[in-house]
C-alpha cells in the first residue's frame, strides 16, 4: 500500500488557477463519485414518486447542485476533524488540511460558502423538505467522530448519504411515508456495504492509528457481510416499489442492479486497495440502474 492515494490532481483540478486547487481538492471535486453517490437515492425518489417529468427534472437539478455543495461541506468538516489522523494515513496525508496547503480558518470560510449554496438550494423546496434537510446537519457533524468510538462509522455514513432518498420523497410529495422510509433503509444498507469496500483501502493504517471501521470489524469475513447488505438493499427496494404502486415491470428491472451488486461480492479482493476503489466507484452504475428500474415501473 506504500505510496497509495486516491487524490487526483489532473483533469478539472489541473485547469483551475493555482490558488483554487487546494480548495477543489478539499471539496473532493477531483473525485465526483461522492456527489453521485449522495444524490442517487434522491434520483430513486424522483423516479418513483415525482408528480411529473418537469417536477422530477427540476428537483434532480436542485439536488445535484446541493449534492456537490453539501458533499464538499461534509468533506471539509471531516478533514477539519481528521487532519491529525490524515497525516498518519498513506492515502490521506496529502489532503490540503493535513498537508498545510489550506489553514483551518480558510477551510471554515470555504465551508460557510458551501453551506450557503446548500441553503439556497434547500429554500427552493417545500417547507417539509426544508425542515427535513436541516435535520441532516447533526449527523453530518457527528460522522467524523464515529470512527473514534465505534467500529461502525460506515453506519453513520449510511444514515447521512441515504438522506436524499426520504428527502426526495418529501420534496416531491410533501410527506414522509412508507416509500420514503423504505428508500432510506435501502440506501442505508447499500452504503453500509459499499463504504465497507472503500474502508479496506485504509484497513492497515486505521488499525495502526486506532480508529474503527467495518473493514476492520469483518476483515476476511467481509464478503458474507457485503452479500447480506446488498440482499437487504434489494429487498427494501422491492418493498419501496410495492409501496409506490409500481407495475410488475419494476421487479425485473431490479435484475440489472442485482447483477452489478453480485459482481462486487464475487470479485471483492480486500487486499487490493485499487480494486476496492474500482468496486466502490462502480456503485454509480448500480444507483443509476435502480433509478431506471423505478422509471420502468411507472410506464
Amino acid at each position: 500500500m506504500q505510496g497509495y492515494t486516491d487524490i487526483r490532481t489532473q483533469g478539472l483540478v489541473a485547469r483551475l488557477p493555482a490558488a483554487w486547487r487546494p480548495y477543489a481538492l478539499l471539496a473532493r471535486l477531483d473525485r465526483p463519485i461522492g456527489s453521485w453517490l449522495l444524490v442517487l437515492p434522491g434520483l430513486w425518489a424522483f423516479a418513483a414518486v415525482a408528480p411529473s417529468w418537469a417536477e422530477g427534472l427540476r428537483l434532480t437539478l436542485l439536488f445535484a447542485i446541493g449534492a456537490i455543495a453539501m458533499r464538499g461541506a461534509g468533506c471539509v468538516v471531516n478533514d477539519l476533524w481528521d487532519r491529525d489522523i490524515d497525516r498518519r494515513v498513506e492515502r490521506t496525508r496529502n489532503r490540503p488540511l493535513a498537508a498545510g496547503t489550506v489553514t483551518p480558518f480558510q477551510a471554515l470560510v470555504f465551508l460557510a460558502g458551501l453551506c450557503l449554496v446548500g441553503l439556497l438550494v434547500l429554500v427552493q423546496l417545500n417547507p417539509a423538505a426544508i425542515l427535513f434537510g436541516l435535520c441532516a446537519l447533526l449527523p453530518i457533524l457527528l460522522y467524523p467522530l464515529a470512527k473514534r468510538v465505534t467500529n461502525w462509522p460506515q453506519a453513520m455514513l449510511g444514515l447521512v448519504f441515504s438522506w436524499a432518498g426520504p428527502q426526495g420523497v418529501v420534496a416531491a410529495t410533501g410527506r414522509l411515508d412508507a416509500v420514503a422510509l423504505l428508500l432510506w433503509a435501502a440506501g442505508f444498507c447499500w452504503i453500509l456495504g459499499y463504504d465497507t469496500i472503500y474502508a479496506h483501502q485504509d484497513r492497515e493504517d486505521d488499525a495502526a492509528v486506532g480508529i474503527g471501521s467495518t473493514a476492520l470489524r469483518f476483515g476476511e469475513r467481509t464478503r458474507p457481510f457485503l452479500a447480506a447488505c446488498y440482499a437487504a438493499t434489494l429487498a427494501f427496494l422491492a418493498g419501496a416499489g410495492w409501496a409506490a404502486g409500481l407495475s410488475w415491470v419494476y421487479l425485473p428491472g431490479l435484475l440489472l442492479p442485482a447483477a452489478l451488486l453480485a459482481r462486487q461480492v464475487l470479485t471483492l479482493d480486500i487486499h487490493d486497495p485499487a480494486h476496492c476503489l474500482r468496486l466502490f466507484k462502480a456503485n454509480r452504475e448500480v444507483g443509476l440502474a435502480v433509478a431506471l428500474a423505478f422509471l420502468l415501473g411507472r410506464l
